[in-house]
């Protein structure tokens, strides 16, 4: 499911993957995968430039709270 959209990304969950926190980014040159655990890290990237990967980064801080509260209510964990 998205959990969000700003600044032209769409932040998003795969149903079925690891059970660690994370969420996927996807913009217009391609996408990454960022944990939110242990801390905020990113975990790959398809494409997504420098300055892409800099911006989803601060949204995912600014919006950690919502990203995590999608994400329990969607793994029920």
């Amino acid at each position: 499911p998205t959990v969000f959209r700003a600044k032209g990304m769409r932040f998003y969950f795969f149903s079925r993957e690891e059970p660690r926190i994370h969420v996927h980014v996807q913009g217009s040159h391609g996408e990454a995968k960022f944990w939110l655990e242990p801390e905020l890290e990113l975990a790959q990237n398809y494409g997504l430039r420098k300055a892409e990967l800099v911006t989803a980064r601060e949204l995912i801080e600014e919006r950690e709270h919502e990203i995590r509260a999608a994400w329990k209510t969607h793994f029920r964990r």
